[in-house]
């Protein structure tokens, strides 16, 4: 069932039973529940995996059950509305799973989900969890973007959110990525917004300048101050990353057309007083100064948790080959 739906990071070629690649041979191997498909990484990669090793995110709290991680991740508006639009026999890749929690809470009726991260610390709590709540339908794999252990085109959803801006080049990131889906394959992508982000960044300035002793107006922070591990866990995550990018909606719709992705819809909407239910539906409109505006508003409400917004894509079917009639050539 998951091994379809994965590949050699040497050669892409598909792999034997026992994991080894039956192209070129490269051995790869799976211990406590995850896949090890994960090639040598350059410095800055490094330094990334290196960071979430010391402090895999997010954590998982003692007694925790399927019961608590479907009722967590529903409070969030974004996880709902994703769970309602994928269809319950898809095949799912989170690129960037972390620890796991959104794969496990996707996977449910027939779907099958694949967690891919370049973290063998954060993939072991999810595989942990996968393990104690009774989830079969889910896979971990130890990979990373610039040669994935993933097969392309194989995925009819593909989901990364909070990942490509951690990359040394998210937009080489994006290619590798928009590859994974299948033609017709959503896409769906959570960056930080360049507008959103603007709060964060002048709380982490005064944080600096306190040697991280006071840091004003962060609410996750205040929300945390009696649990000491995850409290911990975000100041690393938002303030002390090793590697941060911000992006606009423009500049996502231009890795979009680059890559033949069309442009599906943001969220949170950037049709002022739009509030769609449906993830994967075409956005009526799509105005550049619209958005400008949407964007700048962010700042007041997705920049209180950071400024993560998401942009959704469809890769585009293949174009049928045109037949060219004897003598319609170009200038005959």
């Amino acid at each position: 069932m998951f091994r379809a739906l994965l590949a050699c990071p040497a050669c892409a070629g598909a792999l034997a039973a026992d994991w080894t690649c039956e192209a070129c041979g490269a051995r790869h191997d799976e211990a406590d529940g995850i896949v090890r498909l994960r090639s040598a990484s350059d410095a800055r990669t490094e330094r990334v995996r290196e960071f979430y090793t010391h402090a895999p995110f997010p954590g998982y709290p003692p007694n925790d059950s399927l019961t608590w991680l479907r009722t967590r991740a529903e409070r969030s508006p974004f996880a709902r509305r994703l769970d309602a639009a994928i269809p319950g026999d898809a095949r799912i890749v989170e690129v960037g799973c972390g620890t796991g929690q959104m794969s496990l809470y996707l996977a449910r009726a027939d779907r099958v989900v694949v967690g891919a991260d370049l973290t063998r610390a954060s993939l072991r709590l999810g595989a942990d969890a996968r393990r104690r709540f009774g989830i079969e339908r889910a896979l971990f794999v130890e990979t990373d973007l610039r040669a994935p252990g993933l097969r392309a085109g194989a995925f009819d959803v593909v989901y990364c959110s909070g990942v490509l801006h951690h990359t040394p080049d998210p937009r080489a990131s994006f290619r590798s990525l928009a590859k994974l889906a299948r033609p017709g394959g959503m896409i769906v992508l959570g960056l930080y917004n360049a507008f959103a982000r603007i709060p964060l960044r002048l709380r982490r300035a005064v944080a600096r300048l306190s040697g991280y002793r006071w840091i004003p107006f962060d609410p996750v922070l205040r929300d945390r101050a009696a649990e000491p591990a995850r409290h911990e866990a975000w100041l690393r995550d938002q303030y002390r990353h090793p590697e941060e990018h911000r992006h606009t909606h423009a500049e996502v719709l231009g890795w979009f057309a680059e890559n033949g992705v069309d442009y599906v819809r943001a969220f949170p909407s950037t049709l002022l007083g739009e509030d769609a239910t449906d993830l994967f539906a075409p956005a009526e409109d799509n105005w550049g100064l619209e958005a400008w505006l949407a964007q700048l508003g962010w700042m007041g409400s997705l920049g209180r948790e950071g400024g993560l917004f998401v942009m959704v894509g469809r890769r585009r079917e293949a174009a049928p080959s045109a037949r060219i009639e004897p003598g319609a050539e170009q200038g005959a």
